[in-house]
């Protein structure tokens, strides 16, 4: 339904529509209601219907969303309006507002930010913020919804929904700097109005903060004010409430976020210093009283105290605001047993970090490396297991990513404890020799449940700089290692599945030291029987494949059991390839004369399942979807590359051979299927790419079946699979004319596919791929090179034409925003093509072309003058 005058008459109709949108329970009904006010607010006429609505005030619904409209349409359509409407319609926001501050707080907002917007785009509105407090200052009934546009001005200066340029910006904020003592002033005069109401303190520090995020406050004049004061002497008392307490918090933030340069700012900076530095006490007041969210809040505070002056405390620690009584603060928050709370500094550790990283001074390093070390005890502390823990800790909850932020900022604060110290430091080195001599005495009780469960959280901490000691082969980590792998059945299930990543960690110190290879594959093979532990143990057994290939050659038949046995084990889909992975990465370090045997009896169980899901009848009930085999397939085709030397025979290309037909029936079958579709052709890429040329032999009927299923079904992987095809063949003289006639079948139903209308937009996967088709066959196989020399009129024609416009796009155009790309493109073409075609196109116009193809062929050869005139010359 169109929105018109007639639409719009009776005015009731709207109000009706808003009601039933509210209150009618059809959800069929709400849809259509909402759809139709959405296309009035977006209506030239929105503007006389919420003036109107607001003017009747019949209720809250309809004056909420006259309000919401009015400052939508202020912020979206402002253009809408004539000149001289803008004081008319500033007039009658600040009547409606003062007629409905009593009716809604949420009117009041929507009614504030719509004046605070108009004041923002009406360039004849001078000095807003002082017509505003000379008409409302007098009347305490006035001061919320005063307070509520103050607020919400300054943070409507930098709104990406108001269409209001650079120089408006720079205006306005000079305005509201100039005004700003303005608002000081009036809230130190609402504090004495009000006295200890508690809402308008809660408004009165957030517009506080408001002005101070915008960065417009007088540092002297603020230092001296007693609202500053004020907030601090709030925040020192026991009994302010939560909301209070928050507002309170997030101004002094604010303040101390905008004096991020301290210099600049020094008197309020002086002032928030030691103002939050007498915050001590009432944090362990709201430690005694147990109430988290004014723990939280002092946290706050103290962190951004420490970010504020982190350029002081680096480079004067010590002394004046470079104090390392804030550090002390930080330290006293990381003590507090809810881990929330020490989270909040996180941000501050990281940077701190990083400016210590950069000083590379001995001295200044040694100060600070205390601070740091006490930290890591207490983040060894937070990273504790409850005693009553059973079983292994999830990672994606929320403990289990603090945990791993914990682990993020260890890392990057290692440096400067030392790694061996760290170890000391988190007890590590002593719980562990402890542990080893235990585990080597068979000593270890499983029922000393406190130390199991501290255990996890040290391994964690070892894992974490494992990478900072390997290198030098650090004989700590070998105790740890030999430790590690001797841990008895019987301890906690969460040390075995730390212990267990632990090792996959330390598979760098395994390949130093291939003595421990066999006591840690054992470890891992126990590991892998059991359901909690297998696809954390798969995973290490990967890490190990990976780093130690030539040591694992030896195990290969043991892999290659694991293998056959895959779905024997409750492994997650990811860790049953990453074994798979680890076992081709082996299997290519075999020699060349096994690798073929070996190959296809990896292979030979993923086959085996394709061949019963083939036979499987569609109707009886079983699931038939080839994707998990056909995904192992990939992952070993992608991962056996070995070492072919020029003239040997790829020892996977019989493999491939003899499992193409399966391949090729599994492809029939699901034609009509994307997903797996997308599966087969991503495992004959990977075959394809494992022995290059050795596929010849697969190339015509593997382009046979992609052109015939293609033509019913254009799923834009086929597109991706030519590409790898013509890049593998497309230099081979004798695949040339198939890959073209390849090309030639896929264009046709292509070009019917995004030709339809939204073609493009609704096929971007194939606009993709068949423009990557397009440019590996300029790379690969430059056949329009080649087709220069025929004959026949129009085929000539057509030749040079796509030549002569293929060459032009590096020139034409030069002032879109693309040619650069397009000029760099053209560039590499003629670099690597460039003498190839001026050469044939001379030669072809001597010895094979008729005199009338000569103009097409001159034009060509212009263009590329135009592409790089020099180069054209030596050509």
């Amino acid at each position: 339904m169109s929105i018109t005058c007639e639409t719009l008459k009776p005015f009731r109709v709207v109000y009706q529509a808003v009601q039933a949108l509210y209150h009618v329970p059809d959800p069929s009904g709400k849809e259509r209601t909402s759809l139709w006010l959405g296309e009035l607010q977006r209506s030239v006429h929105a503007w006389e219907i919420s003036d109107q609505l607001l003017q009747i005030r019949q209720d809250v619904e309809s004056c909420y969303f006259a309000a919401q409209t009015m400052k939508m349409k202020i912020q979206t359509s402002f253009y809408e309006l004539p000149t001289d409407s803008h004081v008319s319609l500033r007039d009658s926001l600040l009547s409606h507002i003062q007629n409905l501050k009593d009716m809604s707080h949420v009117i009041v907002t929507q009614l504030a930010l719509a004046i605070a917007d108009l004041a923002l785009q009406m360039a004849s509105w001078k000095g807003c913020v002082h017509t505003l407090v000379e008409k409302y200052n007098n009347d305490v009934t006035s001061l919320p919804f005063l307070l509520e546009i103050l607020t919400v001005l300054p943070e409507e200066v930098h709104s990406r929904s108001l269409r209001i340029g650079a120089n408006r910006r720079t205006e306005i904020i000079e305005d509201l700097a100039f005004y700003s003592s303005t608002v000081v002033s009036l809230l130190v005069t609402c504090v004495e109005k009000v006295g200890n109401d508690e809402k308008m303190l809660i408004k009165i520090f957030r517009c506080l903060g408001s002005w101070f995020n915008l960065g417009v406050l007088d540092s002297t004049f603020m230092a001296n004010s007693k609202l500053l004061s004020l907030l601090f002497e709030v925040l020192q008392q026991d009994k302010t409430s939560s909301n209070l307490h928050e507002a309170a918090s997030d101004c002094v933030c604010s303040a101390l976020y905008a004096i991020e340069n301290v210099e600049t700012n020094l008197p309020l900076a002086l002032q928030l210093f030691q103002g939050v530095l007498t915050l001590e006490t009432a944090y362990h007041m709201a430690v005694a009283r147990e109430d988290l969210d004014k723990v939280l809040n002092y946290c706050r505070i103290f962190t951004e105290l420490c970010e504020t002056f982190l350029d002081k405390i680096v480079c004067t620690p010590g002394q004046g605001l470079g104090d390392l009584r804030t550090i002390e603060l930080l330290l006293i928050c990381a003590g507090h047993p809810q881990y929330e709370v020490v989270e909040i500094s996180f941000n501050f550790w990281y940077r701190l970090g990083e400016h210590l990283y950069k000083t590379e001074d001995a001295i200044i390093h040694s100060i600070f490396k205390a601070y740091i070390q006490r930290l890591l005890h207490a983040l060894a502390r937070h990273c504790q297991l409850d005693p009553d823990h059973e079983g292994i800790p999830e990672e994606t909850d929320d403990f289990g990513e603090f945990r791993m932020r914990v682990s993020d900022l260890v890392k990057d604060l290692i440096f400067l404890v030392g790694s061996v110290e760290c170890f000391a430091q988190v007890r590590v080195k002593r719980k562990a020799a402890a542990f080893v001599l235990k585990a080597r005495m068979g000593k270890l009780e499983p029922s000393s449940r406190c130390f199991g469960l501290q255990l996890p959280q040290l391994l964690t901490a070892v894992s974490d700089f494992i990478n900072t000691l390997y290198l030098s082969n650090n004989p700590t980590l070998v105790e740890v290692l030999d430790g590690v792998v001797r841990l008895p059945e019987s301890v906690h299930v969460a040390v075995r599945y730390t212990s267990i990543e632990l090792v996959g960690e330390m598979s760098e110190v395994v390949d130093r030291n291939p003595q421990f290879l066999d006591p840690v594959l054992g470890y891992l093979m126990k590991g892998l029987c059991e359901k909690t532990l297998a696809s954390v143990s798969a995973k290490a057994i990967h890490n190990i494949c990976s780093v130690c290939r030539d040591h694992m050659a030896q195990h290969f038949n043991g892999l290659l059991e694991i293998a056959r046995s895959l779905d024997s084990f409750m492994l997650s889909p990811d860790a049953a390839v990453g074994l798979l992975k680890g076992t081709a990465l082996v299997l290519a370090r075999l020699p060349l004369e096994k690798i073929s045997p070996c190959l296809g009896e990896l292979c030979a169980v993923q086959v085996m399942a394709l061949k019963k899901l083939l036979s499987q009848e569609p109707s009886n009930g079983l699931s038939s979807d080839p994707t998990v085999p056909l995904d192992r397939l990939a992952v070993i085709f992608r991962h056996t590359n070995p070492i072919v030397e020029n003239g040997q025979t790829h020892p996977c290309q019989k493999v491939i051979q003899e499992i193409w037909p399966v391949l090729s029936e599994t492809l029939n079958k699901h034609r009509a299927d994307n997903r797996i579709v997308e599966r087969c052709c991503r495992c004959l890429r990977f075959a394809v790419r494992c022995v290059g040329k050795g596929s010849a032999a697969l190339l015509q009927p593997l382009v046979t079946q992609m052109v015939s299923v293609y033509q019913e079904h254009q799923h834009s992987c086929f597109l991706y699979l030519g590409s790898i095809l013509v890049d593998e063949y497309g230099m081979e003289e004798g695949c040339r004319q198939g890959l073209l006639d390849m090309l030639q079948a896929l264009c046709v139903p292509t070009f019917r596919l995004i030709e339809q209308p939204n073609g493009l937009q609704n096929h971007p996967d194939t606009v993709d791929d068949l423009f990557r088709l397009a440019t590996r066959f300029i790379q690969r196989s430059p056949w329009a090179i080649a087709a220069t020399t025929l004959d026949h009129r129009d085929a000539n024609c057509s030749v040079m034409k796509f030549l002569r416009d293929l060459v032009h796009t590096g020139v034409a155009n030069d002032h879109e925003e693309d040619f650069e790309a397009r000029k760099e493109l053209i560039g590499q073409v003629m670099t690597q093509l460039g003498q190839q075609l001026v050469s044939q196109l001379l030669h072809t116009s001597c010895f094979c072309l008729p005199p009338y193809t000569l103009p097409d062929v001159a034009e060509v050869l212009w263009e590329i003058m135009q592409v790089d005139r020099p180069v054209s010359g030596r050509h």
